[in-house]
């Protein structure tokens, strides 16, 4: 439970972002901060009819360590500076030039902070230099995040989670509110949110009105790349600007410092990179490959990533945020073998899911963390059969409750690789299934008994249609928990249902336990286990 003092804290926290998010709602609009630390621009340009905008707000990306990446996007070419400050006021503010905002990245641009405090609100605000006119600037897009708690500090630490925006034909209504659980889950007042994936559909085109069961229409907004299946690099790129004309996102990429992954909507479903798509007729191209390049392109192009040095289009990644929490995000598409029956007694290259790469890093920083709790943040469970048409296995499990087989023995040997590192309190977080649910994994219950006991989380869909539940898994013993749908639920559920779920890991900064919850659309918490740190 949340102490007295900590609750305050968090309170006093919430108001200045309340009052933040308000403040620079009203300064954009007034326009009169110009480009502060550059001086102000001149009468004659203040009125100008054309400056540089940011028709899709800023974000904040992988902070921890003294370190942030801040995103944001223009509209022509123009030049990214970032000012931040401890204060709403930017005394004594800093500025940061950034890199050219080109159409060979569709305007976006990123910068990196580096050098940031432990345990402060950082105010920060985006800029843009035109270009072709030096003395025009953008009027300052506004944001925050919290850094983390620094060595000793007694400070709550909350993590949010969800995956699956603008999926199964469910798009942005106005009429019902837009993507309405991005202003539920900023409510929750979280200091990191990760996204697990299915962060666009790329493949889910939105018709402009869908007949709902009890004869309603739920009205999608469309825009052209939103009409038809991605396939050259402006359409994917199309879909994330889709997904950013909702208020509600841009308000809560501008307060939430995120974690981004991805999964296969953000490409083609079901895709690996062998792959070829020879039966839909919905699309000219046929390569996974080809596809996957352009839909890579744009992912790192429209999130807060950063551009990791060893390999820039590296996705999996560890981000430490203070002494209690490392996320350990990981990329089950980019190194994975084809679907199959899922089967197969030695592993082999039919086999791979994280990948030998991946899998050595994973176990290496597992090993090398000192954080009290590793949080596996994963675009796809490991008990629940997802299956790829009526033969072959999508994700982990195959469905036998057997001993393991197919990608069953990656896993496995994570597992073992932890037990026998003494690695404790590892937590799974998920999505991809369109519902949420608590998993249980135990050894005693399992055919592979090499492991010590560890919980999964699933939540989602952010805005897609609810589906589930699925079959589950008895190789590692997993028991369910929670599931947050009702038995014999229709499938594909409209958000206006109300069945979309998102989770919160909350660790008390005094005893290190922490706190799952399981959420729904209004805010309220569906489930909850404490757990001690070992």
């Amino acid at each position: 439970m949340m102490t007295s003092r900590a609750a305050g804290r968090n309170a006093a926290a919430a108001i200045d972002r309340r009052t933040f998010l308000g403040r620079s709602l009203a300064g954009a609009v007034a326009g009169g901060l110009g480009a502060p630390l550059l001086g102000r621009a001149p009468a004659a340009l203040a009125s100008a009819p054309s400056r540089p905008a940011t028709p899709c707000g800023v974000a904040a990306g992988d902070v921890g360590a003294g370190r942030a990446v801040i995103w944001s996007r223009t509209d022509r070419p123009a030049r990214m500076f970032v000012e931040y400050a401890t204060t709403e006021r930017f005394a004594a503010a800093r500025r940061v030039p950034g890199p050219a905002a080109l159409d060979g990245s569709d305007y976006t641009a990123r910068v990196v902070l580096a050098g940031l405090p432990d345990g402060q609100r950082i105010f920060y605000r985006v800029l843009f230099q035109d270009l072709a006119d030096l003395r025009v600037w953008s009027r300052p897009e506004h944001g925050s995040f919290a850094t983390p708690p620094g060595p000793g500090t007694a400070r709550d630490v909350t993590l949010a989670w969800s995956a699956d925006t603008v999926g199964q034909g469910w798009g942005i209504n106005p009429d019902w509110g837009g993507l309405r659980l991005y202003e539920t889950m900023l409510k929750a007042h979280p200091d990191v949110f990760v996204h697990c994936g299915d962060t666009i559909y790329a493949d889910g085109p939105l018709r402009p009105e869908v007949t709902l069961d009890d004869g309603g229409v739920w009205r999608n907004v469309v825009t052209p790349a939103k009409a038809t299946v991605a396939e050259t690099l402006d359409d994917f790129r199309g879909n994330y600007q889709y997904n950013l004309l909702d208020e509600h996102m841009r308000r809560f990429n501008a307060a939430v410092a995120q974690v981004v992954i991805w999964d296969d909507h953000e490409v083609r479903d079901n895709w690996d990179p062998a792959r070829r798509f020879d039966g839909d007729e919905r699309s000219r191209v046929r390569s996974a490959a080809l596809l996957a390049a352009r839909g890579r392109q744009a992912f790192f192009e429209y999130n807060p990533l950063p551009l990791l040095s060893d390999d820039p289009e590296r996705i999996h990644r560890a981000v430490r945020y203070g002494e209690a929490l490392e996320v350990f995000a990981l990329d089950l598409r980019s190194h994975r073998g084809p679907a199959t029956r899922n089967r197969q007694a030695t592993p082999s290259d039919a086999t791979r899911l994280l990948g030998a790469g991946q899998l050595a890093w994973l176990e290496a920083r597992l090993a090398a963390s000192r954080a009290t709790w590793k949080v596996v943040a994963c675009d796809q469970p490991i008990g629940l059969v997802v299956r790829d048409g009526p033969l072959h296995h999508e994700a982990v499990a195959n469905g036998d409750d057997g001993p393991p087989l197919g990608r069953e023995l990656e896993i496995a040997g994570l597992l073992r690789f932890i037990r026998d590192r003494r690695i404790r309190n590892v937590v799974w977080i998920t999505g991809d299934v369109h519902y949420c649910a608590a998993h249980q994994y135990d050894p005693s219950r399992a055919r592979f008994t090499e492991f010590d006991p560890f919980w999964e989380f699933v939540a989602g869909p952010l805005n897609a249609g609810t589906l589930g539940p699925n079959e589950l898994d008895g190789t590692f013993g997993p028991e369910v928990r929670f599931t947050g749908i009702p038995p014999g639920m229709k499938p594909n559920r409209p958000p206006s249902e109300g069945l979309q779920f998102f989770g919160t890991l909350t660790i008390d900064g005094r005893r290190h336990a922490l706190t799952a919850r399981l959420h729904d659309l209004s805010g309220r918490t569906l489930f909850g286990v404490e757990l001690a740190p070992r």
